[in-house]
C-alpha cells in the first residue's frame, strides 16, 4: 500500500462542493471513480479544504492509498484520463509518508476572493468572478480588513450550520488589492470556518461601497453574532490557491 500526495485543479461550478454528496456529484466523487477506473481499487480520497459548491481550486491537496505498485506521475497520468469527463485534472502525484494526512498536517491554507468591480458582466470569466458594478474602494477595504487580523472569536462571520468546534480562529493575512477591473482579497490561516471567506468578502464590499467604516467592522466583530455581519459572498468568486505543509 503506499499513500499518494495530490495537487489538484478543478472548476467548482459543476460540483455540489468537494464532497461526495447523495444528492449530486462532488469533486471527491469523481476522484475516487477515477481510481477505481485505473486500478480497481475502491478507495477514499481525503482533501486538505472542504470547497462548497461552486467554489474553485488551483492547488487543492488530498491524499489516497493505492495498493498497485506504480510511480507517483503513473497515478497522475492515470487518474487525469479518467477524469476527463470532468473539470478536474491532478497537477501532481508524489508517493509520500504513510502517516501524511492531507488534511491534519496542513499548517496554512491560501484562499483568494476575485470581485470583478466594473460596470459591464464578464463572459470570459463568467461563474468565476464576482460583478460588483458598483465602484469599490479598494485601499478602504484593505485597511479595514487589518482590523481582523490575529486570533479573533469569529461567529460572526461563520456559517450556522458550521461545524467547527470553536468560532475561534487566527487570521494570518487579508490582503485585498485592485488589479485593473479586479479586485483580489486574499485570505491566509491554518483553517477558516465554514463560510469564513465569503463572510468577511460580502462584509469588506460594504466598507468599498461607503456604506461601513473600519470601526463598523471592528463592532460586527466583537459583537459575535452572524446576524451583525455582512452578507454572503457567492461562491464562484472563491478559489483554494494553495495549502501548506511544515
Amino acid at each position: 500500500m503506499t499513500r499518494y500526495r495530490l495537487v489538484i485543479e478543478y472548476d467548482g461550478g459543476p460540483f455540489q462542493g468537494w464532497q461526495r454528496q447523495a444528492n449530486g456529484l462532488g469533486v471527491q466523487e469523481v476522484l475516487e471513480d477515477a481510481v477505481f477506473a485505473f486500478c480497481g481499487e475502491r478507495t477514499r480520497v481525503y482533501g486538505a479544504g472542504r470547497t462548497d459548491a461552486g467554489v474553485h481550486a488551483l492547488g487543492q491537496v488530498a491524499h489516497v492509498d493505492i495498493e498497485k505498485q506504480v510511480v507517483g506521475d503513473t497515478v497522475r497520468r492515470a487518474l487525469n484520463f479518467h477524469l476527463k469527463a470532468h473539470p478536474v485534472s491532478v497537477l501532481e502525484a508524489q508517493a509520500v509518508a504513510e502517516d501524511f494526512h492531507a488534511r491534519f498536517d496542513a499548517v496554512r491554507r491560501r484562499y483568494l476572493y476575485r470581485i470583478l468591480n466594473r460596470g459591464p458582466a464578464p463572459t470570459l470569466d463568467l461563474n468565476r468572478v464576482w460583478h460588483v458594478p458598483v465602484p469599490l474602494d479598494a485601499p478602504a477595504m484593505h485597511a479595514a480588513a487589518q482590523h481582523l487580523l490575529g486570533e479573533h472569536d469569529f461567529t460572526t462571520f461563520r456559517a450556522q450550520m458550521c461545524q467547527a468546534r470553536s468560532p475561534v480562529k487566527t487570521l494570518d493575512r487579508l490582503d485585498v488589492r485592485q488589479e485593473g477591473d479586479e479586485i483580489r482579497i486574499t485570505a491566509e490561516a491554518r483553517s477558516f470556518l465554514h463560510h469564513q471567506v465569503r463572510n468577511l468578502v460580502g462584509t469588506l464590499r460594504l466598507v468599498g461601497e461607503g456604506k461601513w467604516t473600519a470601526a463598523d467592522l471592528r463592532a460586527a466583530l466583537v459583537a459575535r453574532d452572524r446576524a451583525a455581519g455582512g452578507p454572503t459572498a457567492p461562491p464562484w468568486g472563491l478559489y483554494l490557491v494553495s495549502v501548506d505543509y511544515a
